[in-house]
């Protein structure tokens, strides 16, 4: 009898093992938020240069829905500063999505201290989970960055006549049609070490708008212009302007043209950039490789193809 109900209570216990691990082993594993191509700072260089315009982005893939965005910049633990300062950041906009490109242009104050901080990027979720990204950040003050690249005689003509002039436009929008010679000069100031300038035409409708050379996606923009320097001693400048068989310039493209001006070996405007009327921003992108710091500019542009 007792060797009976020693069974009995064995088998019992061995099912209440098995339903219980097979309970375990089908619960629903709960999603976290995930984020690609993150960006802290122009070309992900983790720096703010404050006074100034900062740039972050993000591709963010809820688990279930996205509950809040925010961004902390807080004072390391162990480290000297001037005075007591943080910036904590939240964005509603985003709430409720279940994918999203959170692409910010905010201020760094100008009275933030400088020196190394932590910076987090966080996604909660509504299924309680949270995505933190924590990175080191540096916060400079542009008077002691190694350089501080200034895009400046930005010009702009179509068969010769000027029709655009840093931030002046001749015309109230600039139109260009099929054979036009469109003449596209930019100059990059304060820089030194080895860098790069392009000039390209890119078609809003594309919804692409890269802000530094690492971004640049030559199946989607037209090159007019790349110049690259190396060696440049402090406070040089370089431009758009070069030399092409002994003459000067290489900042000139023909609308309509069946190749663009990239170097060392031009592109086939063909594809998803090829001519077409419509909007276009011309962007001007400059990055110092030595020192990691980019900057840019864009300009509309329309083409009456």
């Amino acid at each position: 009898m007792k060797n009976s109900i020693s069974k009995s209570f064995t088998l019992l216990l061995l099912l209440v093992v098995f339903a219980t691990s097979c309970k375990k082993d089908t619960a629903p594993t709960i999603a976290s938020p995930t984020a690609t191509n993150v960006e802290i700072g122009t070309a992900n260089n983790k720096q703010a240069i404050r006074g100034r315009d900062f740039h972050l982005n993000a591709d963010v893939i809820a688990g279930d829905k996205i509950k809040g965005i925010e961004v902390k910049i807080l004072q390391k633990a162990g480290q000297t500063y001037t005075a007591t300062w943080k910036l904590e950041m939240a964005w509603e906009q985003y709430n409720g999505a279940k994918n999203t490109n959170v692409h910010k242009h905010f201020t760094i104050p100008a009275d933030a201290p400088e020196g190394k901080y932590d910076f987090s990027f966080i996604v909660l979720d509504e299924n309680g989970t949270k995505l933190e990204i924590k990175e080191d950040f540096i916060i400079i003050d542009a008077a002691n960055m190694p350089v501080d690249p200034k895009i400046g005689r930005d010009i702009f003509s179509r068969n010769g006549t000027m029709i655009y002039y840093m931030d002046t436009f001749v015309e109230q929008e600039l139109i260009f049609k099929k054979g036009d010679e469109f003449t596209a000069h930019a100059q990059v100031s304060e820089i030194k070490g080895d860098g790069v300038l392009y000039t390209v035409l890119i078609k809003r409708k594309a919804n692409y708008f890269p802000e530094s050379v690492d971004k640049l996606d030559l199946n989607k923009a037209i090159v007019i212009s790349k110049v690259e320097h190396k060696g440049l001693p402090n406070a040089s400048k370089v431009s758009t302007l070069k030399q092409v068989n002994g003459v000067y310039g290489g900042e000139t493209i023909t609308i309509g043209a069946e190749k663009d001006g990239n170097e060392p070996v031009a592109n086939p405007i063909s594809g998803e950039k090829a001519w077409e009327s419509g909007k276009y921003s011309l962007v001007i992108l400059y990055k110092n490789s030595t020192y990691n710091i980019s900057t840019y500019k864009s300009i509309p542009i329309t083409l009456a193809y």
